[in-house]
């Protein structure tokens, strides 16, 4: 059941959330991707994506895979980018256009090299490390418990890259240095500061004020 307003201008929504109906090599909280995809732009239909869970994604930054499409067809790289919405990774050097912009008038603008998206399920595989082939691969358990990326062909397990830690604050989070001057402590976040009670406003007015009835 979706919550409804009630009828009157006392009751108008004064907040409209905007859903993102389209995923794009730039990313929502740039702003690159808002000028190309206005949020009042409302004549689109959302791309069509085949579901994957997030517990069954295998393909991580740092994985070495094969392209199996295109020009760079049978080559490895690496993997640099995932837009996990659209099913998308970029590999490094490979499957790559050339784009020209800021052409104007006499200036014949600049040309660059630009990564160009790959489909997970159809255009890469992920490189058994024993052979250096492409594999299918699945999840499985091992005898300590742990999850992890089995070759279907060998058997190896495929560990998931340390470069799929990195973010713009640590390279590994078992490395991470807390900055006394700007972070803010766990203890601080967890600190539990209000507690709801099941009474009214009045009520909360006369235990601060100690008015019994």
């Amino acid at each position: 059941l979706k919550y409804k307003s009630p009828p009157g201008i006392e009751y108008r929504p004064l907040f409209k959330p905007i859903e993102i109906k389209k995923h794009s090599m730039e990313r929502p909280w740039t702003v690159a991707y808002w000028v190309s995809n206005p949020a009042s732009r409302q004549n689109w239909d959302p791309p069509v994506v085949l579901p994957i869970k997030a517990e069954d994604w295998m393909w991580f930054r740092g994985d070495r895979v094969e392209i199996l499409t295109g020009q760079d067809k049978g080559k490895q790289g690496y993997i640099n980018m995932i837009v996990q919405e659209r099913n998308w990774v970029t590999v490094e050097g490979l499957n790559c256009e050339y784009e020209t912009f800021g052409k104007s008038g006499d200036f014949p603008g600049m040309m660059m090299k630009v990564e160009k998206p790959l489909l997970v399920y159809k255009d890469i595989k992920l490189v058994d490390p024993t052979d250096e082939k492409g594999t299918e691969v699945e999840w499985r358990f091992t005898e300590a418990g742990e999850r992890t990326r089995i070759s279907v062909r060998t058997g190896t397990s495929i560990p998931i890259p340390m470069k799929a830690q990195e973010t713009i604050d640590y390279k590994q989070k078992a490395s991470y240095v807390m900055n006394k001057d700007k972070d803010t402590k766990p203890s601080v976040v967890e600190e539990v500061t209000y507690e709801p009670k099941l009474a009214t406003f009045e009520m909360d007015v006369m235990d601060e004020m100690g008015i019994k009835e």
